[in-house]
Formats: structure tokens, C-alpha cells, sequence
């Protein structure tokens, strides 16, 4: 694998991993809605191996997220941020994300009156 290749799978891999421990799901749980073996999962998060089109797009969707999402470095950005929030918003129902908007507004807020 070349270095490309190499960086590509590991920064992929923290992705697939970080997603995955967000959504509280074990590596065989992943496995089986992918339709894999757990070591396969294993050797995505490692950076062993990089997927292929078909079963990143199928990654993708199941991790709530877009491709590019998996394939992108984390950022400071707020835009970045907002994106990172809005994958974790995503595949919650209508008041669980009400919930983490209040909580989101509640923290925001007590950050704000600390700085004044």
C-alpha cells in the first residue's frame, strides 16, 4: 500500500471507528447490518484494508453519514463542526434531537456567561 493509500485507510478507519462507537454499536454489530465478518470491520478501523465504492456508499448509509463524511479529516471549523453535529443529529428521531439541541443551546449558553 503506498503512503496515499496508507493515510487514505487510517484516517478512514477513525472515521468508520469514531462513528461507530458514537452510534454505541459493536464491531460485529456494524458487521452484520453491512453483511461482513467482524474482522473485516477490524481491519477498516486498523487502515489494513480500504473498502470498496460499493461497501463504503453501503457504510455511508448505515453510519447515517455521507462518503465524503468518512473521507474528510476532522476540522476546527464551525461549518466542519455544525457537519460532525448534524451526522450525530441525524439518525435521531424528532424529540431525542430536540433534546440535544436544547442541551447543545442550554451548554452554549453557560459558556457564553463565563467569558463575559
Amino acid at each position: 500500500m503506498s503512503d496515499d493509500s496508507r493515510q487514505l485507510a487510517q484516517r478512514l478507519g477513525a472515521q468508520i471507528s469514531a462513528r461507530r462507537r458514537t452510534c454505541q454499536w459493536s464491531q460485529d454489530q456494524l458487521a452484520e447490518q453491512l453483511g461482513v465478518a467482524t474482522e473485516t470491520i477490524s481491519r477498516f478501523e486498523r487502515g489494513a484494508t480500504l473498502p470498496s465504492l460499493v461497501t463504503l456508499q453501503k457504510l455511508a448509509q448505515i453510519l447515517g453519514l455521507r462518503i465524503s463524511d468518512l473521507l474528510s479529516e476532522s476540522s476546527s471549523l464551525p461549518d466542519d463542526q455544525a457537519e460532525v453535529l448534524l451526522a450525530w443529529l441525524r439518525p435521531l428521531g424528532k424529540e431525542e434531537r430536540a433534546f440535544v439541541l436544547d442541551q447543545i443551546k442550554l451548554s452554549c449558553d453557560f459558556l457564553k456567561s463565563r467569558k463575559v
